[in-house]
């Protein structure tokens, strides 16, 4: 079930990794990585392939008033992304190290995309006080790490 069909989050932004698709890791992997980083955060909705690979699953943080739908996708979209995010980039790289992650992210031929939630509290309408995006980017560093990938928002076109 995603958490769109949960009336007690609401969407705030995406994030994708995009990794190399033979970096895909299995559902083992991501449960140990994830439960490893906080013991507060709990994994629903564990869906793999018929070769244990993640699918997908749902992450949810009771401390931070947040969850994160988390889902695996390949192909010639995730290619087409890639070519315009590498375009879009290229020209603010400046360093070794942005150019170097330039050439990484031009491999990757696979995502997960990272949807995060907010939970909805009665009486805190902006979710100023109470949404917190630490285990957002807690989990975003982990998963990069774990596929070999780039962390990335898509909504500013920026590697992290």
């Amino acid at each position: 079930m995603s958490m769109f069909e949960n009336n007690q989050y609401r969407w705030r932004e995406t994030y994708f990794v995009l990794f190399p698709s033979k970096n895909r890791p299995t559902l083992k992997q991501i449960h140990k990585a994830i439960t490893g980083l906080n013991q507060h955060l709990t994994l629903t909705n564990l869906v793999a392939n018929t070769q244990g690979r993640l699918e997908s699953l749902t992450v949810l943080a009771p401390e931070d008033f947040s969850a994160l739908d988390i889902s695996y996708l390949s192909g010639e979209e995730v290619k087409e992304q890639v070519a315009t995010l590498a375009e879009e980039v290229a020209p603010t790289c400046c360093c070794e190290d942005e150019k170097q992650r330039l050439d990484m992210l031009r491999e990757c031929d696979a995502r997960l995309d990272i949807l995060h939630f907010e939970q909805i509290v009665d009486g805190d309408e902006d979710g100023d006080e109470t949404f917190d995006p630490s285990s957002l980017l807690l989990v975003l560093e982990k998963l990069a790490e774990l596929t070999g990938g780039i962390s990335v928002d898509p909504q500013g076109g920026a590697m992290l």
